[in-house]
């Protein structure tokens, strides 16, 4: 009996889409809560928060003033203080709170001034200039800001508060950044003393394809075991049509054919793997703005001295630090379908996709494919969505990153395994 073949509707396809979605939506939610996080609905107000109650050693301390009123709300020129007044508070043992105003004489980088606030808008206030000064030790912060007498609005104090928490790292982010973080970060740093006007963009090219490089290996094998898998395929199908039914004898028969031909399915999964660690230390990396004043605790100490102060980040008239709207997630969605689409085995007329017309009582028609098939298609539209969140550098270092990929499959493909 020939094996039937999987029948998925349309809503089903578009539903497994919104799963996937959703799914690794929520896992950037935790990861980059300032591109993904959700955005509380409240009455119109003016509101001081914190972006993160709790900020780890190192990492930077952000305030967002949200003036969801009808007019501007003026602020006082404050530079080289920030824009909100900071206070530590120190828990005494009998259980009462020290609070002491501090007081900047300087921010590491250059201090821009904050003086109005839009109606119905809301403006971050990075204190990364302050964080090795006003923030440097753990504990508990108070910012505050002062409205002016006249923006008092129902609800609103005429000082708004909101706490934060200097913390230390853990042990997975002390990990991550000693075998992550900081390599990236200082070999972006030496990569970029060579390139003209000490370019960002370049320096990410040229580290993408040095990564690429070491895991070159590691890459053919487990691109040499899709091939196998694709070369075999036949004979599997001949295990599922000799044992139809039984699942049990086939994953017997195709484990023993894999042992054969010598195929660890798990092979194909670790460079992408070591890929993720990767392009997440990147991304923090690139959103810390790549400042080295800023960055210190991830200077390696022969770095320590080092002039190089800003790194240029534009690259054929991008801004590596922004997102880009139509461009590169375009581009990151034609990659990787060319990419997924040369993984894949060339697919009979039987497996390629199918719409039929839809059985009586659905106004749904169905669609004949495989779980790899949805797959070519879903994922590079999800890449293409998270490409409008992140930024160019972190595209860019995806793009290269595929066309590299692309071109080791090739060759491949060509290569008798």
């Amino acid at each position: 009996m020939a094996e039937q073949k999987s029948k998925l509707s349309i809503l089903e396809f578009i539903v497994t889409f919104i799963v996937l979605f959703f799914v690794t939506n929520t896992i950037l939610k935790y990861l980059f809560p300032q591109q993904f996080g959700n955005k509380s609905l409240e009455k119109p107000n003016v509101i001081l928060s914190v972006e993160k109650a709790t900020v780890r050693v190192g990492n930077d301390p952000i305030v967002l003033i949200r003036n969801d009123l009808d007019k501007d709300l003026p602020l006082p020129k404050r530079c080289p203080q920030p824009p909100v007044d900071i206070a530590y508070i120190e828990h005494r043992s009998d259980g009462t709170e020290q609070r002491s105003d501090l007081v900047a004489n300087d921010s590491v980088v250059p201090c821009t001034e904050l003086l109005v606030i839009k109606a119905h808008s809301t403006e971050k206030v990075n204190l990364a200039g302050w964080k090795y000064s006003l923030f440097e030790r753990v504990g508990s912060y108070e910012a505050s800001l002062g409205l002016p007498d006249n923006f008092v609005s129902e609800g609103t104090g005429a000082r708004l508060t909101a706490t934060l928490r200097i913390a230390e790292p853990g042990f997975i982010t002390k990990v991550f950044r000693t075998f992550v973080t900081k390599p990236l970060f200082n070999g972006l740093l030496f990569i970029a003393s060579f390139t003209p006007g000490h370019n960002l963009g370049l320096a990410i090219i040229v580290l993408t394809i040095l990564v690429k490089l070491i895991l070159l290996v590691p890459n053919q094998h487990a691109l040499e075991g899709q091939k196998k898998i694709q070369d075999i395929q036949p004979r599997m199908e001949e295990i599922k049509k000799k044992f139809p039914g039984d699942t049990k004898r086939v994953q017997e028969e195709t484990m023993k054919l894999w042992k054969e031909m010598k195929i660890n399915p798990l092979q194909s999964c670790l460079p992408t793997l070591l890929q993720f660690p990767i392009l997440i230390g990147l991304f923090y990396v690139i959103s810390n703005g790549v400042t080295i004043e800023t960055s210190r605790h991830l200077l390696y100490s022969f770095y320590s001295d080092l002039p190089l102060q800003y790194l240029g980040n534009t690259l054929l008239g991008f801004d590596l630090l922004k997102p880009s709207r139509i461009v590169f997630p375009i581009g990151l969605v034609l990659l990787q379908f060319l990419q997924m689409k040369m993984m894949m085995k060339k697919k009979r007329l039987t497996n390629e996709i199918v719409v039929k017309p839809a059985a009586k009582k659905s106004w749904m028609p169905t669609i004949e494919l495989d779980q790899q098939t949805v797959m070519t298609y879903i994922l590079p539209l999800m890449i293409g969505f998270f490409a409008l969140q992140f930024p160019v550098a972190v595209s860019l270092y995806w793009g290269v990153s595929t066309l590299f990929g692309i071109g080791q499959q090739w060759f491949v493909m060509r290569k008798k395994v």
